[in-house]
Formats: C-alpha cells, structure tokens, sequence
C-alpha cells in the first residue's frame, strides 16, 4: 500500500528542500515526503552533526544562515519545491532584541527566499525548464491571536506580503511561479510545546491537501480559521488588485 501511495505521488523524484528542517514539523515533513518518493533536502543552521536527530532524516543536509540567503542560490536553483518552515517565537518578550530577532526569521528571510526562488523560476521559465514551487507556513498567527504578539506580528507581516506576492503572480498571469500558504494551527513543537496536534498529523495533512488545492493549505481544529483565512485572503488580494487599477488604469 506504500508503495502504491508513492508511485501515485506528484511529489515523486522531485527535490524538495526544507528549512526548519531540525524541528517537530520539519521532521515530521522530511518523513512522509521520503515515503512520497521526493528526495528531501534539510537546509539548518545547526551545526552540530545531524544524524541522530529524532524523526526524519533528509537525503541531504545544508547549512545556511538568515542574512546569507544568497548564498543559497546555486543549491536552490536545482529544487522543485521550497518549504520555509523555519520560526522563532519570543512568546512574550517584547525588547528591541527580541522584535528584531523575530522580523529577521519569521519575515524577512522569509521574503528573501521566496525572492530569489521566484528569481531562479523566472529564469527556468526563459529557458523552458520545469516551475518551482514555494511553500510558507505563515501559521494561524497570521489571523489570530497566539499569545505571543512579536510573533503575531511578524507572521502577519510575512503573510501579507506573500497575498501581494501572490496578487501581482495573478494579475501578470504567471505559471511558472507557484506559491501555497501553510496556515497551520497549534501543534506541539519548541515554539509551541502547549499544541494540541502532533506535527507527524500535521505534516500528513499538510501533503493530502498539497496535492490537491491550489494555494491556501489549511491545517486547524478551528472552524473559524478554515471560514476567516479565505476571506481575508480574498480582500487582501482584491485590494491589492484594485490599487494597482487605479495607479496604473489597468482593469481587473
């Protein structure tokens, strides 16, 4: 039955690279991608030797570090699909450290990343190369309250620019440039030890809806996310659209 489920699989031989990697999810992630068939890349910032870390265990470890994202350029520009799952929750410690610790990793590096692989798709567009695709966990936090408002912020803040992100791959009728938000609710992890979900449950559904809807991937026991998240999405992207109309009188 495994074995039917990965030849089935889209993610099947493709490279898909994972940052986050040494966490709960990101394990958990690298375990049923290996058992799709994908061959798993863990992109860490730790040092230390990997390979008797719990859980699953990539095909092949790379070490990067937010502020250096550049360098990662060559090794992405061979990946299929990018995960950005790394975070980092201040939980309630508001100093200046602390805030710009928090906008380094949860947004920032986050935008670089998806920059230079929408940079790296467009030039595998020009020469008529495969798509590549980026995933973002944004989180709930993006709508919702998390206890932890450094956090909130930061995740609202990445989340927003990716709808932009989104809006103007929709306007300029872009393909070769996928991006799907993770909006995922509390699970247990470093970030998070008091989640109700197990990230192995997590992960799972983060795959069975990957391969089956376009963009939002919802994963939450809060009814109200799954109603709210599309909503908002929606007018975020249909405002974007309407302010570009009115600067540049393009229709719709």
């Amino acid at each position: 039955m495994t074995k039917r489920l990965s030849d089935n699989s889209r993610f099947k031989g493709l490279k898909i690279a994972i940052t986050g990697s040494n966490g709960s999810l990101g394990k958990a992630l690298i375990e049923v991608l290996k058992k799709k068939g994908a061959y798993v890349i863990g992109l860490t910032h730790d040092r230390r030797n990997n390979s008797n870390a719990e859980g699953g265990e990539p095909d092949e470890w790379i070490l990067w570090s937010c502020g250096k994202e550049r360098l990662l350029s060559s090794r992405l520009a061979k990946i299929d699909i990018l995960i950005l799952n790394h975070g980092f929750n201040p939980k309630g410690m508001i100093e200046s450290n602390e805030i710009n610790k928090a906008l380094e990793i949860n947004s920032l590096s986050h935008l670089r990343l998806v920059e230079i692989f929408e940079d790296l798709a467009l030039s595998n567009n020009l020469n008529k190369q495969n798509s590549k695709e980026v995933w973002i966990n944004t989180s709930e936090a993006e709508i919702q309250i998390a206890f932890s408002p450094v956090y909130e912020i930061t995740k609202r803040l990445i989340g927003e620019l990716i709808s932009l992100k989104k809006s103007k791959l929709l306007m300029d009728k872009r393909n070769y440039f996928i991006i799907k938000k993770l909006i995922l609710g509390p699970f247990k992890s470093k970030l998070n030890p008091q989640g109700i979900m197990s990230p192995e449950f997590v992960a799972k559904k983060i795959i069975q809806k990957a391969e089956k809807e376009a963009y939002l991937v919802i994963v939450s026991p809060n009814p109200l996310t799954h109603l709210i998240m599309p909503f908002v999405e929606s007018i975020r992207i249909l405002y974007s659209r309407l302010i570009n109309k009115i600067y540049s009188n393009t229709p719709l």
